[in-house]
């Protein structure tokens, strides 16, 4: 069986992450390339932590389940499908999927903490970090939390300070300078994009 080339993909809330996704994937076709999100491992709501006000606090590596993603990644890894029921982010109205992500050349790897778990990180052929300005993320996550998922901009506000940024600090920035791409996506990300599609074509 054909080695699969594993990318990991990290950065700030609001880095534009999906956007980038997007375009890789839109670059090859699904039977060359799938992406494991790590968004769909979050743990119910009951076995999450509260934080000194009663909030909870889903910007922690534990309010994932990391190590199904782990085995996930392997069982990607060793060529067979992963089946996976979509997270709603707390939607009570919207049913939710069941995600299949199939065995490809190409495995993208997506998620705030995947670079702090260990044992995640050494499955990585290739770790990228999506950079961006604090005040641009925020500005980013306002706009997608209030819109996109219906959250009061005051809920978005404190979560951003008393979770999402001390987050950041804690378990994300520092593992920017052990990565091998950055790129950088304060105003635009396209030839980023563009110098990791070609790169990656070599991998085919």
């Amino acid at each position: 069986m054909k080695k699969i080339y594993i990318i990991g993909i990290t950065g700030a809330s609001g880095a534009g992450k999906t956007s980038i996704l997007k375009g890789l994937l839109n670059a090859f076709t699904p039977e060359t390339i799938s992406l494991l999100s790590q968004d769909n491992y979050y743990k119910p709501r009951n076995e999450q932590k509260a934080d000194e006000n009663g909030v909870l606090n889903f910007d922690l590596p534990e309010s994932l389940d990391l190590e199904a993603y782990k085995n996930d990644i392997i069982q990607l890894k060793n060529g067979q499908r992963v089946e996976r029921e979509e997270y709603t982010f707390n939607n009570a109205e919207k049913k939710p999927a069941t995600i299949i992500v199939n065995s490809t050349p190409i495995l993208i790897v997506e998620g705030l903490f995947i670079f702090h778990k260990e044992e995640i990180s050494q499955l990585f052929d290739l770790k990228i970090f999506i950079d961006v300005e604090d005040f641009i993320g925020l500005k980013r996550r306002i706009l997608r939390d209030s819109t996109e998922r219906g959250y009061p901009l005051d809920d978005v506000l404190y979560r951003y300070e008393h979770h999402v940024f001390p987050a950041y600090q804690q378990f994300i920035a520092p593992y920017k300078a052990k990565t091998d791409i950055i790129i950088p996506n304060n105003l635009h990300f396209e030839k980023g994009l563009e110098v990791l599609i070609a790169f990656l074509k070599t991998k085919i």
